[in-house]
């Protein structure tokens, strides 16, 4: 059939433009085999959940159970030979707005002070996990150049940016050696609203 069709087209009955019509066909037997399917979906990058190289990690195998509460030897506990205490902290409040991240001295003295808005995200963005992430990658490069290294984090807040601001501050080069959440909880919340007549 392929061979008479072949012959059909470059016999001398059939126009020449019908003929150059006729050679963009491919003939092709099969356009992919299954090996190279195969090759070529294992060179695929994995697919990623959630943010830029977030992946799901069983934390119970990672943490140790002499390593996961603090204790009184806690403070003078050595990270990469500095002490806990001695250890500059990172300060991130997270607002549903803005994400706005402070790094301090191991007494509390401001060094560097960044926020979604210095970093160029304008309103509603400024709310964003993807903006919180970028602020803490920069202020994370800023500390790196002052010659800090490795820091503990306070967070406080409830908002979309909170576990990208400490992604972010992995992902600029420090060492993220505590997390300790610092949210205000109240014991005795106000009174909620009475509730609408229709």
């Amino acid at each position: 059939m392929l061979a008479t069709s072949v012959s059909l087209i470059k016999s001398k009955f059939v126009p020449s433009y019908l003929q150059t019509c006729f050679r963009a066909i491919s003939t092709s037997q099969s356009l992919a085999k299954a090996e190279d399917r195969k090759q070529m979906m294992r060179s695929l990058p994995k697919p990623d959940e959630g943010i830029q190289g977030a992946e799901t990690v069983d934390i119970d195998h990672v943490i140790t159970k002499d390593s996961l509460f603090p204790d009184e030897d806690t403070p003078n506990r050595l990270f990469n030979g500095v002490p806990y205490k001695d250890t500059s902290i990172c300060n991130i409040k997270v607002s549903k707005n803005n994400t706005i991240i402070t790094v301090c001295d191991s007494k509390g003295k401001p060094n560097i002070i960044r926020s979604c808005g210095v970093e160029g995200f304008k309103h509603a963005r400024k709310g964003t996990n993807i903006a919180a992430q970028a602020t803490a990658i920069t202020i994370a490069q800023k500390a790196y150049e002052r010659g800090i290294k490795q820091v503990r984090v306070t967070i406080s807040g409830m908002g979309p940016g909170r576990m990208s601001a400490i992604k972010g501050l992995t992902m600029g080069g420090l060492n993220v050696i505590s997390v300790t959440d610092t949210t205000p909880v109240s014991w005795n919340p106000p009174r909620p609203r009475k509730v609408r007549r229709l």
